[in-house]
């Protein structure tokens, strides 16, 4: 049986910088018996050279029709275009944030070629599949640009200072939202020196966010969901939030929003009356943009000022760490397709499909009605 062949194409996405095979995970698959084949300069823009990629095993070829021609496996970050997918071998594994639902010929090319698609944001979020989670890994690098960002946008030091000119005070930052990103900003916004409160509509948060330094905001409302997500709030619910919520960010310098419900739009947390009755000078960075945003105001994409208050709309937070954003995300993929990348007895690699395994049924689109007879090679 002849070894499989993992095909790797530069991103092609706007502003995208990360790439899902690093020297590092490249040269683990190739021990496995793979043929590596990726794009000269599909690494560069997170700083990984051909070189290395040819030292790592990988069989460099000069474009992206050549690196995925007659692969068994695509890793990618961003999903390729209908017409790339289209261009695959029939049966090819494709792993990545492939979103297939969301651009309707995207998932009629994946059907039409009957890729076998694992989107990665489907993985189910439990113990065993946290070295896989990319979700959460390009999470953490999200809320920590998003501080950074905040911290520059803002017209204030974030820590006290004591001055010849006097004493300055902390910048109060609000972070709402207390996942993995939330998390992350609260950790960040308190190494730079801010007085940070953290906000979650599920209780079990205030643990989380009171042992990286922050204070929990309490506003009386709990929305504690399945799966370590919120649930949507009732409208009696969000009305009280959004009361108490208004009054309190009167005294906030800097409000960095990463709430987000699964598969739906981003929830509206700060409204437009909110954000007028903050003093001018303050920021808020909505780190879920690209989801439609927390706050009302949020243009993705775009800073804006409303009363003197800055809105800032980031995308693709993550790919600004490319770097180490890309090695995490690759160490993922790695782990994920070791799952069914196996080196055979001659030293080949080989593709065997385990359908009993929940992390591999659970993430494949579109989901299997039932088990193959046969695993895919």
């Amino acid at each position: 049986m002849a070894g499989i062949t993992i095909g790797v194409a530069s991103e092609t996405a706007s502003g995208e910088r990360r790439v899902a095979l690093t020297p590092e995970t490249c040269r683990k698959l190739v021990a496995r018996g793979a043929r590596v084949r990726v794009q000269r300069g599909a690494g560069r823009l997170a700083s990984f050279t051909d070189d290395a990629y040819a030292e790592a095993g990988a069989e460099l070829v000069d474009d992206a029709a050549t690196a995925l021609r007659d692969a068994d496996l695509v890793l990618c970050v961003q999903p390729p275009s209908p017409q790339t997918l289209m261009g695959l071998r029939e049966g090819t594994a494709l792993v990545g944030l492939l979103a297939p639902q969301a651009d309707a010929a995207r998932g009629e090319a994946i059907n039409a070629r009957h890729l076998l698609a694992f989107p990665l944001e489907r993985l189910p979020r439990t113990t065993r599949a946290q070295a896989m989670d990319v979700l959460s890994s390009q999470a953490g690098m999200a809320g920590y640009k998003a501080v950074l960002i905040a911290a520059q946008l803002a017209p204030r030091f974030f820590p006290m200072l004591t001055t010849a000119a006097g004493t300055i005070r902390p910048s109060k930052v609000l972070i709402v939202g207390a996942g993995v990103a939330g998390l992350q900003a609260i950790a960040t916004a308190k190494r730079l020196g801010a007085q940070v409160e953290g906000f979650d509509v599920r209780p079990e948060t205030r643990e989380q966010i009171e042992s990286l330094g922050g204070r929990f905001l309490d506003l009386g409302v709990s929305a504690a969901g399945e799966g370590g997500y919120a649930r949507a709030l009732t409208d009696e619910e969000r009305a009280e939030q959004q009361r108490r919520l208004a009054e309190h960010l009167k005294n906030i310098d800097v409000i960095v929003c990463t709430a987000a419900v699964p598969g739906r739009p981003a929830p509206k947390i700060i409204t437009a009356a909110m954000v007028a009755g903050m003093r001018p000078g303050s920021v808020i960075v909505d780190l879920a943009a690209e989801t439609g945003g927390n706050c009302e105001l949020t243009r993705p994409g775009d800073n804006i000022e409303s009363g003197g208050v800055v809105i800032a709309g980031p995308l693709n937070l993550a790919s600004m760490g490319a770097v180490h954003a890309s090695e995490m995300y690759a160490r993922n993929v790695l782990n994920f397709v070791s799952l069914f990348v196996t080196e055979q007895a001659s030293g080949e690699g080989a593709l065997a499909l385990d359908w009993d395994d929940e992390l591999l049924a659970k993430t494949v689109w579109p989901e299997r009605v039932a088990a193959p007879v046969a695993a895919a090679t």
